[in-house]
């Protein structure tokens, strides 16, 4: 590999990005409650399009809100090598989930525009909408709109728990944009974020190169029983959903553990009616979450899955609606630019180890329409989704100079 420029993140300003941006819908406990396209999501967007212009950076928008501000290079006839993952945070998110990768890329263009260096390529920088899915259902919607696994309708149709859309609000905070999804040129992207597990951590690693995603499917189910008074329905002529929902909820963690040690499979929302604490309840929405690597695997976990809910229901004479609402395939990565991360883990003399991402990202949809690889750093005790997610300020830098020697390193190989 052509030996690269002595270039060097500046960490005490990424880490100041960090705290500065956790201000938009921070909470008492320390985490942020950012989700998308609420004000919040409105605040830390204005924020980071002042930020990425103050740099020279021209900022486009398309019409799911993915938001791309570029830097040129030498040759701006090629399409750009991006960096980028997303701003938006679970309910009770924690500072570094998705962030450090938005802030970490800030910071490679806040590097080179500083140091004068001149990158053959364009360089883009990219804040992907919901990639949470906690508020619009499913996840990594805007990036599978551009990936091409969604069509736009899809995403302007998902709705919210309250009923509002994603395309009302897309409109309301100001970020619907001009650009169509998917017309966006991409020549790479890589995607820093935190591990969301314990491996690294573990093994006194601070960089995962990352190989792949596993694969992973989302489910809805609604059963149906009757509301009835708590004191006067004898137990055995009761049609008690929150029971059948309960019965499903142990087979959701059984079948996970028949595929143990890979497989993970977790019921994350359930919605009880009428919720009062002297009705039997009648109605219960809830959530079922697969992952495996292992396409195969997870069809039979589907299949188990399927297979027990008629006989759980049945059993306590209760009716069901079941639907799959997303499908995520296992993703490789590509090959050279996962050997730019190798080499900018060498270079910046950080211990490392390949693995596959257990979490969705972003990158795993723009992996189909370019080359893309992730960059992973320790959290602590694996803690993701959670106010208490801790990464280091020696992590977070580690991280963001390492996706700068690899953007650099790919951008000398491609020209």
């Amino acid at each position: 590999m052509t030996a690269l420029p002595n270039l060097q993140i500046n960490p005490q300003r990424l880490w100041d990005a960090l705290m500065e941006t956790a201000k938009f819908g921070g909470t008492a406990k320390g985490g942020i409650r950012r989700l998308t396209l609420s004000d919040e999501d409105k605040q830390v967007r204005d924020w980071f399009k002042a930020q990425c212009e103050a740099l020279g950076c021209t900022v486009t928008v398309d019409e799911v809100g993915n938001m791309f501000a570029r830097r040129p290079g030498k040759d701006n006839a090629r399409d750009p090598i991006c960096m980028g993952s997303h701003l938006d945070t679970q309910p009770t998110g924690g500072k570094f989930d998705g962030v450090l990768g938005v802030l970490g890329g800030l910071e490679v263009l806040r590097t080179l525009h500083e140091t004068g260096y001149e990158t053959t390529a364009p360089i883009e920088l990219v804040n992907w909408t919901n990639e949470e899915g906690s508020r619009f259902a499913p996840a990594m919607l805007a990036s599978g709109v551009f990936a091409g696994a969604f069509d736009t309708a899809f995403a302007y149709s998902r709705a919210d728990r309250d009923g509002k859309l994603f395309e009302s609000e897309l409109e309301r905070i100001g970020y619907r944009g001009q650009e169509k999804a998917g017309g966006h040129r991409l020549g790479a992207m890589f995607e820093l974020h935190i591990e969301q597990g314990p491996i690294l951590e573990a093994e006194s690693l601070t960089i995962g190169i990352v190989t792949g995603v596993q694969g992973m499917r989302w489910y809805e189910v609604t059963v149906t029983g009757q509301d009835a008074h708590t004191g006067a329905t004898p137990m055995h002529l009761r049609k008690n959903a929150l029971l059948g929902a309960a019965r499903m909820i142990e087979a959701v963690h059984r079948i996970a553990m028949d595929h143990a040690p890979l497989a993970v499979g977790t019921v994350g929302l359930i919605e009880n009616k009428p919720n009062s604490r002297n009705v039997v309840p009648g109605e219960v929405f809830f959530t079922v979450d697969f992952r495996h690597p292992d396409e195969g695997v997870l069809d039979e976990m589907e299949a188990a899955f399927r297979a027990a809910l008629p006989g759980v229901m049945d059993e306590l004479s209760l009716s069901f609606e079941e639907k799959r609402i997303w499908v995520s395939p296992a993703v490789k990565f590509h090959p050279d630019l996962i050997d730019c991360v190798r080499e900018g883990a060498r270079k910046a003399g950080f211990a490392a180890r390949e693995m596959v991402s257990g979490a969705g990202h972003d990158a795993a949809y723009i992996a189909r329409v370019a080359p893309t690889t992730m960059i992973f750093v320790p959290c602590l005790g694996g803690i993701s989704h959670n106010e208490a997610e801790s990464t280091t300020f020696d992590e977070c830098a580690a991280g963001a100079q390492v996706l700068l020697e690899a953007v650099v390193a790919y951008d000398a190989r491609s020209a």
